[in-house]
């Protein structure tokens, strides 16, 4: 054959293979799906009654600029270097990264090296003992076919990005825990004082009953019910101070420290944020960790799709070995020793048990079920928006009533004991009952304080604050 005949025969050759594999990567774009957020996910109501057209967020604010108190910046800063679920979320995305790192080394040839040297004996005697030693190479590589390999590396992505988001959702939490679990050991610490104080308040009312009733200004009746109502006040301590003890042990555990003591300020320094606003509700998508890790999800499960459809088309392998054969380890190394070979094939599954499209079913559902819980994150992201909102209203418009309660109240318990110095209409119960009624009225007014800083802190970790 002339060289130019050769010379012909190889450009056609050339040609077929690129007119395949250019229809190869066409037919790969319709096999291979682009991801795409289904659309209407986040409507302007997902805040209830609470719509926002300001793109301004407590998001966008860092954490040591929106809890101003400096012990409570130190137990959070303490918890974010030392908590473990922290560190576990971390070891969690350094495994992603390793899946990630290992999608991308598929699309590059394996490449392995053999030694080897073989006797064998055969049954004939004459023919006796043979001996063959071989050093060489192999390689194989599969072709990135109908995006197979680029869907597993985007799947592999996604994981890695839905591990970091879910980092940040366990920081996000872990702030949230640290400071309402401060603030609740704070209103603990408001109702323990006020409880001794009622308690000091108590004891000097027995003895006044007391010696109203060596002048026979009551009954040994009343005496009886002030010693009671003092010790009603005085059971309640124990119960505040073993409340104090745990949660400043559970603060401990979360600041990765063992249980003990917890340096705080006083409830009453404490100044709720102001300008509360949570921004847009497409925003959640963003700044709300655990709803953009559900989304990655989604994302992964997409990608896998993709993968699976991928099986039921053919794969092109390419595989080659070059190297030394010899029946003679001297000559092992010699030019004449010397061989070479590559074989590329394309593999059509046939039948695979259904196999290929049970794997596709599977992958097809997962969508579906990743799909709904990712819709489902964005409805409980709204829900508690909504709820820390309402709950911050509530509680600073309980604050202005509960003080006006606590005035009046005030006033009732030392008009009526003024009363029972001096006229025998008062009854003692009338005291104890105002009494009784004050105390409440103060506890609870520590607890719609509490409402009202608690409530910030869930704003502020329901629109994703906290995780930069």
């Amino acid at each position: 054959m002339s060289k130019a005949k050769q010379m012909k025969k190889f450009n056609y050759h050339i040609a077929t293979c690129c007119s395949l594999l250019l229809m190869i990567c066409f037919l790969s774009c319709k096999v291979s799906q682009t991801y795409k957020l289904p659309d209407n996910l986040v409507n302007k109501d997902l805040f209830r009654d609470s719509p926002s057209t300001d793109t301004v967020t407590l998001a966008t604010i860092p954490w040591r600029e929106f809890f101003t108190d400096t012990l409570l910046q130190s137990l959070i800063s303490e918890g974010l270097n030392n908590n473990t679920d922290l560190k576990i979320a971390v070891y969690r995305i350094k495994q992603a990264e390793a899946n990630f790192e290992q999608s991308k080394s598929a699309f590059w040839p394996s490449l392995n090296a053999s030694l080897s040297a073989t006797t064998q004996k055969l049954a004939d005697i004459q023919l006796g003992r043979t001996q063959l030693q071989q050093a060489y190479l192999s390689s194989s590589w599969q072709a990135n076919l109908w995006g197979r390999l680029s869907s597993a590396k985007r799947a592999a992505l996604a994981s890695l990005l839905q591990s970091e988001s879910n980092q940040k959702a366990v920081r996000t939490q872990l702030i949230e825990n640290i400071a309402g679990s401060y603030y609740r050991l704070q209103a603990y610490d408001a109702q323990l004082q006020i409880t001794q104080q009622t308690l000091e308040v108590q004891k000097h009312d027995v003895e006044l009953m007391q010696a109203l009733k060596a002048s026979n200004v009551v009954t040994g009746a009343d005496v009886a019910q002030s010693e009671a109502n003092r010790y009603s006040v005085e059971i309640a301590i124990p119960d505040l101070k073993q409340a104090i003890r745990e949660t400043e042990n559970s603060i401990s555990v979360l600041i990765g420290r063992s249980p003990g003591p917890i340096m705080r300020d006083s409830l009453r320094n404490e100044i709720p944020g102001k300008n509360l606003n949570t921004g847009i509700p497409l925003q959640l998508l963003s700044n709300r960790p655990d709803v953009a890790a559900s989304e990655y999800q989604l994302r992964n499960s997409f990608e896998l799709t993709n993968v699976a459809r991928s099986y039921f088309y053919p794969s092109f392998n390419i595989t080659a070995q070059a190297g030394y054969v010899s029946q003679n380890i001297a000559s092992l190394f010699n030019m004449s020793s010397i061989f070479g070979n590559i074989i590329g094939g394309l593999t059509e599954p046939i039948f695979a048990n259904g196999l290929n499209k049970q794997r596709l079913k599977l992958a097809q559902a997962q969508v579906e079920s990743d799909l709904a819980s990712f819709k489902q994150s964005l409805l409980n992201a709204g829900q508690e928006v909504s709820n820390a909102l309402f709950s911050y209203q509530t509680a600073t418009e309980k604050i202005q009533i509960r003080s006006q309660q606590i005035a009046y109240l005030s006033k009732s318990v030392d008009f009526l004991k003024e009363l029972v110095k001096y006229t025998s209409n008062t009854n003692y119960t009338d005291v104890l009952t105002s009494e009784q009624s004050l105390l409440s009225a103060q506890l609870n007014g520590v607890g719609d304080k509490l409402q009202q800083l608690q409530s910030v802190i869930s704003l502020y970790a329901s629109v994703g604050g906290g995780a930069r």
